[in-house]
């Protein structure tokens, strides 16, 4: 039986568009860095998702001997670049990065290492906020004052948000950002659903939670593990500190939930969600209408995101299941 050490491991770039390519491309080379400092066998895999001339520039300043570009051949959107990247993986894990996201030192290593454990079969890392430049945290995603705090809806922007565990834990499902799993993983579940997922710059998401909860029903002795000590930065938009960008996200995580619930369970679908929304949220709302005065402006608006945010999610998770039912599909514009 092959040592930790020994497991080979492929790194998945996913992208979409050339207004991300600096961090395309200081993650994909971090991600290289590492996976050649660790002695594993593997490569990097870049998947350009319908975009022929990422797809070129990516190839022509990026493609080494252990990092490879290759165009999603299949449904455009982040699950079918993810699933064409897994018909040409040859390794014993593969990890998932985010084009907008780059890794920390000992990110690999530190997500890979529960692997050691042949019971787990995810691992999913943390993810902090990189702020625009000249930006500090918006009132649209509230958190307790300090320096590194967590905001209770952080997960909008796709980071490691209040709910989640401080260190080594198991969990429902991994954040997609920052994720790994054995290969094996896809060889019994065929892979991500491509009618869930980001879809360009439309935000439905849970394509990886709908994929954990398979996993661990046709392996309930499988385990997944969150391991805040794999770190990356992610990279926040200007776009994605407006109210706008708040309430569509939301909506389009509602639609989603309503998706996985259909194809799974509502108790495996919504368990995680219930008492994030039960004792989480609540707690916030009320941290933040208990701010001093001279922050009382910002904690009404801190306390009026979540409030909205979460009312935004429960008329998505409605409007999708009334659609379900009638075999319809909800869409919504790239904007």
């Amino acid at each position: 039986m092959p040592t930790i050490k020994n497991l080979s491991c492929t790194v998945v770039v996913c992208a979409y568009t050339l207004e991300r390519w600096d961090d395309i491309q200081a993650g994909a080379q971090e991600a290289e860095r590492q996976l050649v400092a660790s002695g594993r066998d593997g490569t990097v895999l870049i998947v350009s998702d319908h975009n022929p001339q990422l797809y070129q520039r990516a190839l022509t300043d990026l493609a080494s001997p252990r990092l490879a570009v290759i165009e999603n051949a299949r449904r455009r959107g982040l699950s079918g670049a993810r699933n064409t990247a897994l018909e040409r993986l040859d390794t014993d894990l593969v990890v998932f990065l985010d084009d907008d996201a780059v890794p920390e030192p000992d990110w690999l290593e530190a997500l890979l290492a529960p692997f050691a454990d042949p019971t787990v079969v995810a691992t999913g890392g943390a993810a902090e906020p990189r702020w625009p430049d000249g930006a500090c945290r918006p009132v649209t995603l509230p958190a307790r004052p300090g320096p590194g705090q967590r905001g209770e809806l952080d997960w909008v922007v796709g980071c490691t948000y209040q709910g989640q565990p401080t260190q080594l834990a198991e969990v429902r499902n991994v954040m997609g950002c920052n994720m790994a799993f054995r290969a094996s993983v896809f060889v019994m579940t065929g892979g991500f659903g491509e009618d869930l997922g980001r879809v360009g710059k439309v935000p439905y998401g849970c394509e990886e939670t709908e994929l954990c909860i398979r996993a661990r029903q046709q392996d309930p002795r499988s385990r997944i593990l969150f391991e805040p000590r794999s770190l990356v930065r992610h990279r926040v938009s200007p776009d994605r500190l407006t109210w706008r960008y708040l309430w569509r996200r939301c909506y389009a995580e509602g639609i989603s939930k309503a998706a996985v619930t259909e194809r799974t369970t509502r108790s495996a679908s919504l368990s995680t969600e219930l008492s994030y929304t039960t004792t989480v949220l609540p707690a916030a709302v009320a941290r933040e209408l208990g701010s001093t005065p001279t922050s009382l402006r910002r904690g009404l608006a801190g306390a009026f995101a979540i409030s909205s945010g979460l009312a935004a999610t429960t008329l998505g998770y409605v409007v999708g299941r009334i659609a379900i039912r009638r075999g319809r599909t909800v869409s919504m514009k790239e904007s």
